[in-house]
């Protein structure tokens, strides 16, 4: 059984409208309390305090429970993440199971692969961790965002550079196996139907692509 506060807690987010109540409430338990999910039974009802309600009324207002934890969880990554990047979506793992499989099938010792608008940097890094003689080369334009994307990519092997997509490469011109990107895709029309996670939090620059659907 959940304790008694973790399902008072999932009751709140579920009245604000989190899609993700229970899940949520058991994360950010977790979180406050240094433990993991699976340990929660570990942890006293007395020892709920003010500290894990502050995170429930943050989440109730609709804040990324990525932004509260400071963290995210991308295939076999943890990253961080918070105001100014864009966090990285499940369905987005897809995405870079689906370039795994295209690098391998070309049967190149060493691909030269380049990710577009890399922001947390999560696709760079997954490939570069589960592609190990894989050489990587990321971009980003926001400087907001690059905070970020240097704390994650510090230490690893991919190129990272600041700029524009369109030209930040112009030394790799003819050597590129496979180009990945996740780029701002939203049109303004549909700002209206956008969860407020992402309308709100996330940088407008990686998320919205203009008056239509980006191609």
């Amino acid at each position: 059984m959940l304790l008694a506060e973790v399902a008072q807690a999932t009751q709140r987010l579920a009245d604000a409208g989190v899609p993700s109540p229970r899940n949520d409430a058991e994360e950010l338990a977790a979180f406050v309390h240094g433990v993991k999910r699976g340990e929660l039974h570990s942890v006293k009802d007395v020892d709920f305090d003010a500290r894990y309600w502050e995170t429930i009324a943050r989440r109730e207002q609709r804040e990324p429970l990525q932004h509260i934890t400071g963290r995210a969880f991308f295939r076999y990554l943890e990253l961080q993440v918070g105001p100014g990047v864009f966090v990285p979506r499940p369905e987005t793992e897809s995405v870079v199971g689906w370039a795994i499989d295209a690098v391998r099938a070309m049967d190149v010792v060493e691909p030269l692969i380049v990710d577009l608008c890399t922001g947390s940097g999560a696709i760079a890094l997954a490939l570069a961790q589960e592609v190990p003689r894989s050489r990587v080369h990321a971009v980003e334009l926001s400087e907001d965002a690059l905070q970020w994307t240097r704390k994650n990519m510090e230490g690893s092997r991919v190129d990272l550079r600041q700029g524009n997509a369109l030209d930040a490469f112009p030394d790799l011109d003819g050597h590129v196996d496979l180009v990945i990107s996740n780029p701002p895709y939203i049109p303004l029309t549909e700002w209206e139907y956008v969860a407020p996670e992402a309308r709100d939090y996330d940088p407008e620059l990686a998320l919205f692509s203009g008056r239509t659907a980006s191609t």
